[in-house]
């Protein structure tokens, strides 16, 4: 099964900027596509998601937020 990944950011987040390297490093490692979405260039990304980022999503779905939880994240891409 393919998955992919999602990182909801915003500039000048630091959290943002971990959790991105971090999904870059495992994506890349298992050949997951993934990508980062800017939520304050969307009114809607920015009220669901703006308090919380980042926040990443797999196949669409919320998985986590403020943190990348690699075991986790890693068992839901071998799924």
């Amino acid at each position: 099964m393919s998955h992919t990944v999602t990182v909801m950011t915003r500039v000048g987040c630091e959290h943002c900027v971990q959790a991105e390297a971090d999904v870059r490093r495992i994506c890349d490692e298992l050949g997951v596509p993934w990508s980062a979405s800017d939520v304050d260039t969307d009114p809607e990304l920015r009220a669901e998601y703006g308090d919380r980022v980042p926040v990443i999503l797999v196949d669409g779905r919320e998985h986590g937020y403020w943190k990348v939880e690699e075991p986790r994240l890693r068992a839901a891409l071998g799924r």
